[in-house]
Protein backbone atom coordinates (compact mmCIF):
# COMPACT_ATOMS: atom_id res chain seq x y z
CA UNK A 1 0.00 0.00 0.00
CA UNK A 2 1.42 3.56 -0.90
CA UNK A 3 1.24 5.28 2.50
CA UNK A 4 1.58 8.69 0.20
CA UNK A 5 3.96 10.29 2.56
CA UNK A 6 6.29 11.37 0.17
CA UNK A 7 5.31 14.87 0.44
CA UNK A 8 5.20 15.18 3.98
CA UNK A 9 7.55 16.49 6.79
CA UNK A 10 7.73 14.96 10.40
CA UNK A 11 9.21 15.37 13.17
CA UNK A 12 10.16 13.01 15.87
CA UNK A 13 10.50 13.61 19.52
CA UNK A 14 13.15 11.12 21.12
CA UNK A 15 14.05 9.33 17.99
CA UNK A 16 17.47 8.86 18.45
CA UNK A 17 16.56 5.55 19.60
CA UNK A 18 13.95 2.41 20.60
CA UNK A 19 10.62 3.06 19.29
CA UNK A 20 11.19 7.08 18.02
CA UNK A 21 14.21 5.28 16.07
CA UNK A 22 11.92 2.63 14.78
CA UNK A 23 8.86 5.91 13.83
CA UNK A 24 11.76 7.49 11.83
CA UNK A 25 12.94 4.64 10.45
CA UNK A 26 9.63 3.92 8.90
CA UNK A 27 8.80 7.67 7.80
CA UNK A 28 11.85 7.64 6.15
CA UNK A 29 11.41 3.72 4.27
CA UNK A 30 8.00 5.82 3.03
CA UNK A 31 9.64 8.60 1.19
CA UNK A 32 9.01 11.47 4.18
CA UNK A 33 11.31 14.04 5.12
CA UNK A 34 11.91 13.69 9.08
CA UNK A 35 14.07 15.42 11.76
CA UNK A 36 15.14 13.58 14.18
CA UNK A 37 15.94 14.57 18.02
CA UNK A 38 18.11 13.36 20.39
CA UNK A 39 19.31 14.77 24.13
CA UNK A 40 23.12 15.09 22.65
CA UNK A 41 24.78 16.15 19.57
CA UNK A 42 26.42 12.45 19.88
CA UNK A 43 23.26 10.91 19.96
CA UNK A 44 21.88 12.97 17.04
CA UNK A 45 24.47 12.30 15.01
CA UNK A 46 25.15 8.76 15.55
CA UNK A 47 21.15 8.31 14.39
CA UNK A 48 21.79 9.92 11.28
CA UNK A 49 24.58 7.79 10.43
CA UNK A 50 22.59 5.01 10.78
CA UNK A 51 19.61 5.95 8.75
CA UNK A 52 21.44 6.98 6.55
CA UNK A 53 24.03 3.74 6.72
CA UNK A 54 20.77 1.48 5.79
CA UNK A 55 18.64 4.27 3.82
CA UNK A 56 21.03 6.38 1.62
CA UNK A 57 18.49 8.42 -0.01
CA UNK A 58 16.83 9.16 3.25
CA UNK A 59 15.78 13.08 3.27
CA UNK A 60 16.68 13.34 7.42
CA UNK A 61 17.99 15.99 9.15
CA UNK A 62 18.33 16.76 13.09
CA UNK A 63 17.78 18.60 16.56
CA UNK A 64 19.35 18.66 19.71
CA UNK A 65 16.81 19.31 22.37
CA UNK A 66 16.64 17.73 25.98
CA UNK A 67 13.01 18.06 26.78
CA UNK A 68 13.84 18.67 30.95
CA UNK A 69 15.49 22.29 29.76
CA UNK A 70 12.34 24.49 28.79
CA UNK A 71 15.27 26.87 27.33
CA UNK A 72 16.46 23.89 24.85
CA UNK A 73 12.97 23.64 23.91
CA UNK A 74 11.98 27.12 22.87
CA UNK A 75 15.59 26.94 20.83
CA UNK A 76 14.63 23.91 19.11
CA UNK A 77 10.99 25.73 17.99
CA UNK A 78 13.13 28.38 16.98
CA UNK A 79 14.92 26.20 14.71
CA UNK A 80 11.96 23.70 13.85
CA UNK A 81 9.65 24.77 10.83
CA UNK A 82 6.49 23.72 9.26
CA UNK A 83 5.59 20.26 10.08
CA UNK A 84 2.91 17.58 8.63
CA UNK A 85 3.85 14.91 10.97
CA UNK A 86 4.57 15.42 14.69
CA UNK A 87 5.60 12.11 17.06
CA UNK A 88 5.46 13.19 20.12
CA UNK A 89 7.59 9.99 21.39
CA UNK A 90 10.26 11.26 24.03
CA UNK A 91 9.20 10.48 27.82
CA UNK A 92 11.11 8.89 30.41
CA UNK A 93 9.88 5.63 32.93
CA UNK A 94 11.46 3.94 35.71
CA UNK A 95 10.59 1.41 38.74
CA UNK A 96 10.07 3.55 41.81
CA UNK A 97 8.23 3.37 44.85
CA UNK A 98 5.40 5.88 44.88
CA UNK A 99 6.85 6.81 48.90
CA UNK A 100 10.22 7.73 47.32
CA UNK A 101 8.95 9.56 44.39
CA UNK A 102 10.20 13.26 45.19
CA UNK A 103 7.95 16.45 43.94
CA UNK A 104 11.06 17.29 41.58
CA UNK A 105 11.15 13.98 39.87
CA UNK A 106 7.31 14.60 39.60
CA UNK A 107 7.79 17.72 37.87
CA UNK A 108 11.19 16.70 35.91
CA UNK A 109 8.24 13.30 34.02
CA UNK A 110 5.58 16.00 33.53
CA UNK A 111 7.75 18.24 32.29
CA UNK A 112 9.15 15.77 29.95
CA UNK A 113 6.07 13.33 29.10
CA UNK A 114 3.64 15.99 29.07
CA UNK A 115 4.97 19.30 28.33
CA UNK A 116 6.82 18.01 25.39
CA UNK A 117 3.58 17.37 23.73
CA UNK A 118 2.21 20.35 24.49
CA UNK A 119 4.94 22.62 23.49
CA UNK A 120 5.66 21.03 20.42
CA UNK A 121 1.95 20.13 19.69
CA UNK A 122 1.37 24.01 20.03
CA UNK A 123 3.69 25.09 17.82
CA UNK A 124 2.98 22.76 14.79
CA UNK A 125 -1.42 22.57 14.99
CA UNK A 126 -1.74 26.49 14.04
CA UNK A 127 -0.29 26.15 11.05
CA UNK A 128 -1.65 21.99 10.42
CA UNK A 129 -5.15 23.66 10.51
CA UNK A 130 -4.34 26.82 8.24
CA UNK A 131 -2.99 24.11 5.41
CA UNK A 132 -5.75 22.16 6.24
CA UNK A 133 -3.62 18.86 6.74
CA UNK A 134 -1.49 17.41 9.58
CA UNK A 135 -1.06 14.69 11.95
CA UNK A 136 -0.08 14.82 14.96
CA UNK A 137 0.35 11.09 17.06
CA UNK A 138 1.23 10.47 21.08
CA UNK A 139 3.50 8.06 22.07
CA UNK A 140 1.60 6.88 24.72
CA UNK A 141 1.02 3.18 27.05
CA UNK A 142 -1.18 0.78 28.21
CA UNK A 143 -0.13 2.62 31.88
CA UNK A 144 -1.93 5.69 31.03
CA UNK A 145 -4.90 3.49 31.26
CA UNK A 146 -3.77 0.69 33.60
CA UNK A 147 -1.33 2.18 36.35
CA UNK A 148 1.43 0.28 37.71
CA UNK A 149 1.72 0.83 41.51
CA UNK A 150 5.43 0.60 40.90
CA UNK A 151 5.99 3.35 38.24
CA UNK A 152 2.69 5.79 39.52
CA UNK A 153 3.81 8.83 38.23
CA UNK A 154 4.88 7.53 34.79
CA UNK A 155 1.61 6.36 34.42
CA UNK A 156 0.10 9.41 35.34
CA UNK A 157 1.97 11.35 32.91
CA UNK A 158 1.12 8.77 30.20
CA UNK A 159 -2.37 9.33 31.46
CA UNK A 160 -2.49 13.41 30.76
CA UNK A 161 -1.04 12.23 27.88
CA UNK A 162 -3.94 10.10 26.39
CA UNK A 163 -6.30 13.43 27.83
CA UNK A 164 -4.05 15.92 25.75
CA UNK A 165 -4.34 14.29 23.03
CA UNK A 166 -8.64 13.82 23.42
CA UNK A 167 -8.74 17.34 23.77
CA UNK A 168 -6.43 18.52 21.12
CA UNK A 169 -7.99 16.65 18.62
CA UNK A 170 -11.32 18.28 19.66
CA UNK A 171 -9.32 21.61 18.07
CA UNK A 172 -9.74 19.98 14.69
CA UNK A 173 -13.21 19.83 13.71
CA UNK A 174 -14.05 20.12 10.57
CA UNK A 175 -10.65 19.67 8.59
CA UNK A 176 -8.05 17.14 7.37
CA UNK A 177 -6.12 17.00 10.71
CA UNK A 178 -6.07 14.47 13.34
CA UNK A 179 -4.56 13.86 16.46
CA UNK A 180 -4.29 10.02 18.09
CA UNK A 181 -2.70 8.48 20.88
CA UNK A 182 -1.22 4.95 20.66
CA UNK A 183 -1.48 2.77 23.54
CA UNK A 184 1.65 0.89 23.45
CA UNK A 185 2.11 -2.17 25.73
CA UNK A 186 5.47 -3.57 26.79
CA UNK A 187 7.73 -2.53 23.88
CA UNK A 188 11.87 -4.12 24.76
CA UNK A 189 12.89 -0.48 23.47
CA UNK A 190 16.61 0.18 24.47
CA UNK A 191 15.65 2.16 27.02
CA UNK A 192 13.75 -1.25 28.71
CA UNK A 193 16.88 -3.79 27.20
CA UNK A 194 19.29 -1.43 29.82
CA UNK A 195 17.04 -1.77 32.62
CA UNK A 196 16.10 -5.46 31.88
CA UNK A 197 19.33 -5.94 31.97
CA UNK A 198 20.86 -4.03 34.93
CA UNK A 199 17.58 -6.27 37.06
CA UNK A 200 18.96 -9.36 35.67
CA UNK A 201 22.90 -8.82 36.38
CA UNK A 202 21.55 -7.49 39.80
CA UNK A 203 19.37 -11.30 40.22
CA UNK A 204 21.95 -13.13 38.61
CA UNK A 205 20.12 -14.36 35.40
CA UNK A 206 20.48 -13.87 31.43
CA UNK A 207 18.67 -10.65 30.24
CA UNK A 208 16.38 -13.53 28.07
CA UNK A 209 15.35 -15.19 31.45
CA UNK A 210 14.43 -11.60 32.62
CA UNK A 211 12.26 -11.14 29.94
CA UNK A 212 11.16 -14.10 30.12
CA UNK A 213 10.07 -13.57 33.69
CA UNK A 214 8.55 -10.53 33.38
CA UNK A 215 6.14 -11.46 30.44
CA UNK A 216 5.57 -14.43 32.82
CA UNK A 217 4.14 -12.03 35.49
CA UNK A 218 1.98 -10.46 33.02
CA UNK A 219 -1.29 -12.38 33.56
CA UNK A 220 -3.15 -10.43 30.66
CA UNK A 221 -0.39 -10.51 28.13
CA UNK A 222 -2.34 -12.19 24.91
CA UNK A 223 1.28 -11.72 22.96
CA UNK A 224 3.29 -13.48 25.72
CA UNK A 225 6.35 -11.62 24.87
CA UNK A 226 7.74 -8.08 24.36
CA UNK A 227 6.50 -5.97 21.60
CA UNK A 228 9.02 -4.99 19.04
CA UNK A 229 9.53 -1.36 18.54
CA UNK A 230 9.29 -1.73 15.26
CA UNK A 231 5.49 -2.99 15.74
CA UNK A 232 4.35 0.08 17.26
CA UNK A 233 5.95 1.97 14.14
CA UNK A 234 3.81 0.20 11.90
CA UNK A 235 0.72 1.74 13.33
CA UNK A 236 2.48 5.08 13.94
CA UNK A 237 3.02 4.68 9.85
CA UNK A 238 -1.06 4.35 9.32
CA UNK A 239 -1.84 7.38 11.77
CA UNK A 240 0.21 9.05 9.93
CA UNK A 241 -0.75 8.49 6.51
CA UNK A 242 -3.61 10.09 4.93
CA UNK A 243 -5.38 6.58 4.87
CA UNK A 244 -6.49 7.11 8.61
CA UNK A 245 -8.00 10.18 7.80
CA UNK A 246 -11.41 8.55 9.80
CA UNK A 247 -9.68 7.89 13.07
CA UNK A 248 -9.27 10.83 15.01
CA UNK A 249 -9.17 11.89 19.00
CA UNK A 250 -8.67 8.00 19.59
CA UNK A 251 -6.48 5.74 21.81
CA UNK A 252 -5.32 3.05 18.91
CA UNK A 253 -3.78 -0.13 21.17
CA UNK A 254 -0.99 -1.84 20.21
CA UNK A 255 -0.40 -3.29 23.69
CA UNK A 256 -0.37 -7.19 22.75
CA UNK A 257 -3.28 -7.46 24.74
CA UNK A 258 -2.69 -6.22 27.86
CA UNK A 259 -5.72 -4.15 28.36
CA UNK A 260 -8.76 -6.63 29.45
CA UNK A 261 -11.71 -4.04 28.85
CA UNK A 262 -13.41 -4.38 25.24
CA UNK A 263 -13.37 -0.05 24.52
Amino acid sequence: MDLRLNDKTAFVSGSTRGIGFAIAHALLREGATVVVNGRSDTGVQDALRRLRAELPDARVSGLVADFSDPAQVRDLLAALGDVDILVNNVGLFGLARFEDISDDEWGRYFEVNVMSGVRLSRHVLGGMLDRNWGRIIFVGSESGVNIPADMVHYGATKAAMLALGNGLAKLTRGTDVTVNTILGGPTYSDGVADTVTRIAQDQALTAEEMKATIIGANRTTLLQRFIEPAEIAHLALYLASPHSSATNGAAVRADGGVLTAMV
